[in-house]
């Protein structure tokens, strides 16, 4: 065999080899999600998603207002995959903006029917994956400390007594903040919820850009109340926090936490894969070991114990159309950044 022959031989070895460790790595697959919910879920799903099914997951953890807004500036050219949880109005006003697709799971039969419209009213760009319950958590020592009353109701929020002793979240980062903005609006009325949200601003020590962090800084015992999720509360309480629950009395919102498959996903295939996976009651298993106490979606998985009972929570009749509209969301968010943010504290 001549030089150049061999040469030959050995350039085609290497095409070979490198079409080989390409289809390879195709068949491995990989994935880029944007994860809302806290980050110890996310990198337990991951964990689980990757030992699952090889395909090797890149994460980013933002807020739901912050993973929205990083969707949509990035339109043109999409660097994620996958949304994976956070509050359902802005996975609705992503589908209604068009800024991601559909996609009808074979597990979609196996939901709850609230998981079921959730999907049926973004024409299926979106799922529900968990629900959970609008509220507040206090600190007993500080409120023991301090001798303030216990706060039964959205109402006592408002009171001189509170005042610089709340923390919220920034409705136009947290989808957290937003589904209490949203809530405020349908139980008390848009004049009477706006109204309540302006007494609340003089009571506000800080609004952060996460849902969770005023619980969490109600359990450092850095605020003595914080408005969030109640289970995001109860997460807390089981790690021994001195925290309280609080389901107002006058009754609250709730969220459908969602996921999305982006438009112009880079690796659809794996992104249909996550979807799949994470409607699985093996994925939603998984909630309680990452102190995570939502209702999961899959009906064949009940809540954990934990978890908050929906049954005892007056739960208001949420209007998801309208509130994860994108004209009703960009609406309520101008209308509380001149209203509410602007006041004085």
């Amino acid at each position: 065999m001549t030089t150049a022959s061999r040469i030959f031989g050995l350039s085609l070895l290497a095409a070979a080899m490198t079409i080989a460790a390409g289809t390879g790595a195709k068949a491995a697959g990989k994935m880029t999600l944007y994860c809302s919910p806290q980050i110890e879920w996310c990198q337990l799903v991951i964990k689980e998603f990757q030992k699952a099914t090889g395909i090797k997951v890149a994460m980013t953890r933002k807020s739901s207002g912050e993973t929205f807004a990083q969707i949509k500036a990035e339109r043109k050219n999409p660097k994620g995959d996958v949304w994976w949880g956070g509050t359902g109005d802005p996975h609705l006003q992503a589908a209604e903006e068009g800024l991601t697709i559909e996609y009808k799971s074979p597990l979609l039969k196996d939901l709850h029917p609230w998981a079921q419209k959730q999907a049926k009213q973004a024409n299926y760009k979106t799922v529900g994956i968990y629900m959970g319950a609008l509220g507040f958590g206090y600190n007993t020592e500080l409120l023991a400390k301090k001798g303030l009353p216990v706060p039964k109701c959205w109402n006592d929020l408002i009171k001189p007594v509170y005042k610089g002793e709340v923390q919220i979240a920034n409705p136009n980062s947290s989808g957290t903040s937003y589904t209490t903005l949203a809530t405020m609006v349908q139980l008390f009325g848009e004049e009477g919820g706006f109204d309540l949200l302006k007494k609340m601003h003089k009571n506000i020590n800080q609004y952060t850009k996460s849902g969770s962090a005023p619980i969490k800084a109600a359990a450092r015992g850095e605020t003595t109340i914080g408005i969030t999720f109640l289970h995001d509360v109860t997460t807390q309480i089981i790690k021994g926090r001195p925290i309280v629950a609080v389901a107002p009395c006058e009754g609250t919102g709730y969220e459908i936490g969602s996921m999305s498959i982006i438009k112009g996903a880079r690796n659809l295939d794996s992104a249909k894969k996550w979807v799949d996976w994470a409607l699985s009651p093996a994925a939603q298993r998984l909630m309680p070991q990452a102190k995570a106490y939502q209702v999961p979606s899959n009906s064949a998985v009940p809540p954990p114990p934990e978890a908050p009972d929906m049954k005892q929570i007056k739960l208001i009749d949420y209007d998801f159309a309208k509130y994860g509209s994108s004209a009703e969301r960009k609406r309520l968010l101008t209308k509380w950044d001149k209203e509410v943010k602007s006041l004085p504290r």
